[in-house]
């Protein structure tokens, strides 16, 4: 049921207000006594939240209203309302049909696989508490948290203002990085500032391909940067000052070498650029490849040898920040960067180039068709070139292959990366190959 980002799915399907009643009478049944309940813009954010707060006070367990708020301040937020967990109300990037939960943990981590486990166990069983009229829970509002991340936002970089930035909220909850950036003087333009659940200014994802309007302003202008954020706020993309997009790749390089020493490593998925690899190793440090999911990658941070974790899907996360991906933070970390180091087109220019091909097929049963593909690609290659960590990845001599299902959405993602332009688009075909020759 849980994905690698909690649960989501199409209001009115997979997510309706019973399901939402469900979980709260699951962790109230898995004795969880006091939570922080926030929700994103979605229009069907607020009766969810209600659902979610009316289960858990039935069952006498306390409520704190945080209202509407990015999924990192909610995060941030379960320990400075004194919470034993968090639940976010939010489909994240995903359209405006979908809606979802994620919950949350004191250390402002997701919750773990035991977590989910019990919390799915409870929702089979249908377990619910139930206690008399004078032992229900009180609900009452929390502070302002976004005011406290916004601090704390100020206190994690070092910034002297000299820079200008356009920030494209996206329509969603990435505000923080707003009001934090001009508390420390940047000049700053916004693109889609109201939060619209709706997403009417752009869809909810910050790609290449949706955040054309924000690579436009920042080419025509004299800004140094430009952000990006999803609909909740934990991913942060980035625009350079000639108006180009930053891959996620080189982000997540530009972000690991600032930050590694010598023997230290950087926690990112699987389906990672080889280029991290380089850019690490020319630093004496490595990349630890985890499961795709921002979960794994915080879990892995926990080590410590790991000083920084990402995903190239605009996750990133500072352990000893946090240990929830924070969209504003990683905004403020890379205007810090650039006023530090220079021009982020500059930067870029001083990484390595690989082809790297990423697609997805819409599919209907995603767990047939991968258990199939994994069987048929362990029979054509060496063991010691298939890994079986998170979907099918295929070594080759000159690049690699991955066959993966979406924790999420019923997709299959392929990625393939190797040395030249040709080699990659070959392996991706390979990819495609295996998926569509199950005949599933």
């Amino acid at each position: 049921m849980f994905g690698t980002s909690g649960v989501r799915g199409r209001f009115g399907d997979t997510i309706t207000p019973e399901f939402a009643t469900a979980l709260g009478h699951a962790l109230a049944a898995c004795d969880y006594d006091r939570i922080v309940i926030g929700r994103d813009a979605r229009t069907t954010s607020p009766l969810l939240a209600d659902a979610v707060s009316s289960a858990l006070r039935g069952a006498g367990t306390d409520v704190i209203c945080a209202g509407r708020v990015a999924t990192p301040t909610l995060a941030r937020g379960v320990s400075l309302t004194d919470a034993d967990a968090g639940v976010m109300i939010t489909a994240s990037h995903n359209p405006p049909a979908d809606n979802g939960f994620k919950l949350w943990s004191p250390s402002g981590q997701a919750f773990n696989e035991a977590q989910r486990d019990a919390i799915e166990r409870a929702l089979a069983a249908g377990d619910a508490v139930s206690v008399s009229w004078d032992a229900v829970g009180h609900e009452t509002t929390s502070p302002d948290l976004t005011e406290s991340h916004v601090s704390e936002l100020s206190d994690a970089v070092d910034i002297d203002g000299d820079v200008s930035v356009v920030v494209d909220i996206g329509n969603g909850m990435g505000g923080a990085t707003v009001d934090a950036l001009l508390e420390m003087g940047c000049d700053v333009q916004t693109l889609n500032a109201t939060p619209d659940g709706r997403f009417p200014g752009r869809p909810s994802e910050p790609t290449a391909e949706t955040c054309i309007t924000l690579c436009s302003v920042v080419e025509a202008t004299d800004a140094d940067l430009g952000i990006a954020h999803d609909g909740d706020a934990d991913r942060m993309m980035a625009v350079d000052e000639t108006g180009s997009f930053v891959e996620g790749d080189e982000l997540l390089a530009l972000f690991g070498r600032d930050v590694v020493s010598a023997g230290e490593c950087v926690a990112a998925p699987l389906n990672t650029s080889l280029l991290v690899d380089d850019v690490l190793a020319a630093q004496d440090a490595s990349l630890t490849r985890t499961k795709v999911g921002d979960v794994f990658v915080a879990e892995r941070t926990q080590a410590g040898d790991v000083v920084f974790g990402g995903e190239p899907s605009g996750a990133w996360i500072w352990p000893d920040e946090t240990l929830c991906p924070d969209g504003p933070l990683a905004a403020c970390k890379l205007v810090e960067l650039v006023e530090q180091r220079g021009s982020l087109a500059t930067q870029r220019s001083e990484l390595a180039s690989y082809p790297l091909r990423r697609t997805s097929l819409e599919v209907d049963n995603k767990r047939d068709i991968m258990e199939a593909v994994r069987s048929s690609l362990l029979e054509q290659y060496d063991t010691t070139a298939v890994s079986t960590l998170d979907g099918v990845r295929v070594e080759h001599d000159n690049g690699w292959f991955l066959v993966r299902a979406s924790g999420t959405q019923p997709l299959i993602r392929l990625t393939a990366e190797a040395r030249s332009a040709a080699q990659a688009d070959a392996l991706l075909e390979t990819a495609r190959g295996a998926v569509e020759e199950t005949g599933i």
